[in-house]
């Protein structure tokens, strides 16, 4: 009997730990009402989403470029039809489902960024602008007439003026950490706490002697005095301080709006679609606007990379696209038909 019980949680475990190792691909299918991709046109699908129930917005539009794609045609008449045919349609409908504290971000090349701008300014307001990400895409085309276009931008705006995000944090090189000073504590490097420009932002409260020099400083004095007593200064030959900053007290280089770690698409994901993202450019968009559980959605789909991020991430996503083969393509890359 003993041996029947043993055997009988053992059988459980192994289920269990099934499903963990599962638990993507089983959440498309118990979350059928948030997890999806449909053909469909993009203001369309947006249309049927409820009003504040979207997280983040996640789009890579066509660019004006005047090229049938295969995939898509990317041709207009002229800029004012793409903005306000194509563009500016969408964007109503996506400040409509955002939650109040939810962003919007679009993929774009330089080109045609400003019109993007343009029509974001209009529907969310320009105060509403939160960051314009320079992404080092690379680029095999070569030119002799021009400076060779090597990055895409990437354009955030807000519903409000408070949103999710997380920010993220690039490890420090290790023979930066290793040629840096060292002392029982760890490694480490140095910070000013001398304000070298007090008469540009005058603060009296800050300015006071220390150990016989007088400054205006970033700290107070209670401040001041605690690092010390920590043996957390180091004092030059003018004994004037700075404090010491651990590497491993810190978390990391802070991303800002270049982003250059972010490889191009490689060969493993590369897909038969044209525009194709890499998935972990996607997935720190979605890590930095959104948090588990949440509902991303993208309405141009096109070949699911911001579904393929979500699944890793744990997100709820919508996708549309206009292009049956897109969906079909997704399908065949995560692993079976979606539930509708």
């Amino acid at each position: 009997m003993a041996r029947k019980i043993q055997n009988f949680f053992r059988d459980i475990f192994k289920f269990l730990e099934g499903l963990w190792y599962n638990r993507s691909v089983l959440k498309l299918f118990w979350e059928k009402i948030r997890v999806g991709y449909r053909v469909i046109e993009a203001v369309e699908g947006l249309r049927s989403l409820r009003e504040e129930s979207v997280q983040l917005v996640y789009m890579d539009p066509p660019y004006n470029t005047g090229r049938d794609f295969y995939n898509f045609d990317d041709r207009f008449s002229s800029s004012k039809e793409y903005r306000e045919c194509l563009i500016m349609p969408v964007m109503r409908e996506v400040q409509r489902v955002l939650r109040k504290d939810a962003v919007v971000v679009v993929h774009v090349e330089p080109r045609i960024s400003h019109h993007i701008r343009l029509v974001m300014d209009e529907v969310f307001g320009e105060r509403r602008f939160v960051n314009e990400v320079v992404w080092k895409s690379g680029g095999n085309h070569q030119t002799e007439k021009k400076l060779q276009r090597a990055h895409d931008t990437i354009i955030v705006y807000s519903k409000s003026g408070k949103f999710v995000f997380n920010a993220e944090y690039k490890p420090y090189d290790k023979k930066v950490v290793e040629g840096s000073s060292k002392d029982e504590r760890g490694y480490y490097q140095t910070a000013a706490l001398k304000n070298s420009q007090p008469e540009v932002v005058p603060r009296p409260n800050l300015r006071y002697e220390w150990k016989g020099v007088f400054h205006q400083w970033y700290v107070s004095k209670e401040r001041m005095q605690m690092l010390d007593d920590e043996g957390r200064l180091v004092y030059g030959k003018s004994g004037v301080p700075r404090v010491k900053k651990y590497y491993h007290e810190m978390r990391g280089i802070p991303v800002k709006d270049v982003w250059d770690d972010v490889k191009q698409i490689q060969m493993w994901e590369k897909l038969p679609y044209a525009t194709q993202k890499p998935v972990s450019l996607l997935e720190r968009i979605v890590r930095m606007y959104s948090n588990v559980g949440d509902l991303v959605v993208d309405p141009f789909g096109g070949s699911g990379t911001t579904g393929r991020a979500c699944i890793n991430l744990s997100r709820e996503y919508e996708l549309f696209d206009i292009n049956p083969s897109a969906l079909e393509l997704f399908e065949k890359n995560v692993g079976g038909v979606l539930p509708i």
